[in-house]
C-alpha cells in the first residue's frame, strides 16, 4: 500500500497514528506530495480527483481517500475492532468524536489559508472571526468531553482524532492559548499525546 503523505498535515498524521495503533505502519510506503490548495498537482488529481491527501494507493490500484475512509479501511484490515466499534453507542459516540476533531481542522486550516498565503488587502476579517468561533466552540465541546476520554482505556478514532487536531493547534496557532480555561481537556491531552502512536507522528516541517 502506498499513502500520498505530507508531515505537516494533521489529517495524514491521524492516518499515520491509526496505522500504528494496529500494527500496519510497516506495510504502508509513503510519497511525498506537496499539497496545495492554489495549485493541483496533476499526479495527485490522478488517485484523488479533490487534489488533497491523505490518499491510500491499495495493492490492486484502486485509491482511497480521505482520512475517514482510510482510518477505516487500515482498522479493518488489521481486524481491529477498538477504534471503530462495531455497533451501539460507542461506535456513534467515536464517530461523532472524529467529526468534531475533523471540523476543527477544518475551520483551523481555512483560517491559516485566509491569514497566511492570502495578500493583505484581500483578507477578510469576519471569515477569520468565524472559523476562531467554530475552533473555541469545538475546544470547549473537549473540555466536557475530557473525563469522558480519560476514562477510555483503549483509543478510538474519536480520540486519535481530536489529539490530532489538538496537536495542530500546538503547530500552526501557538499563540491562541487554546488551554486556558480547558484544564480537563489539557490533561487529557498531555497525557493522551505521550501514546508511542502519537509521538512518533508529531508534525515536522518537509526537508527534501
Amino acid at each position: 500500500m502506498k499513502l500520498i503523505y505530507a508531515p505537516t498535515s494533521p489529517y495524514v498524521r491521524k492516518v499515520m497514528a491509526v496505522a500504528l495503533e494496529v500494527g500496519l505502519a510497516g506495510r504502508l510506503e509513503i510519497e511525498f506530495n506537496p499539497a496545495s490548495p492554489l495549485q493541483r498537482d496533476p499526479a495527485l488529481v490522478d488517485f484523488n480527483p479533490l487534489g488533497k491527501i491523505p490518499a491510500l494507493i491499495l495493492d490492486d490500484g484502486s485509491v482511497l481517500f480521505d482520512s475517514p475512509v482510510i482510518c477505516e479501511y487500515l482498522a479493518a484490515t488489521a481486524g481491529d475492532t477498538t477504534l471503530f466499534p462495531a455497533s451501539g453507542p460507542a461506535r456513534w459516540a467515536a464517530l461523532t468524536q472524529q467529526a468534531l476533531g475533523d471540523g476543527l481542522l477544518d475551520a483551523a486550516i481555512a483560517n491559516r489559508y485566509e491569514t497566511v498565503p492570502r495578500p493583505v488587502e484581500l483578507r477578510w476579517p469576519d471569515w477569520t472571526r468565524a472559523q476562531l468561533a467554530k475552533i473555541a466552540g469545538a475546544l470547549d465541546r473537549i473540555e466536557a468531553l475530557a473525563p469522558e476520554l480519560r476514562g477510555d482505556a483503549q483509543p478510538t478514532i474519536g480520540s486519535i482524532a481530536l489529539a490530532c487536531a489538538l496537536g495542530y493547534l500546538d503547530f500552526r496557532y501557538a499563540d491562541l492559548g487554546w488551554r486556558e480555561g480547558r484544564p480537563q481537556a489539557a490533561a487529557w491531552f498531555a497525557a493522551f499525546d505521550e501514546r508511542p502512536a502519537m509521538v512518533a507522528t508529531r508534525p515536522r516541517e518537509h526537508v527534501a
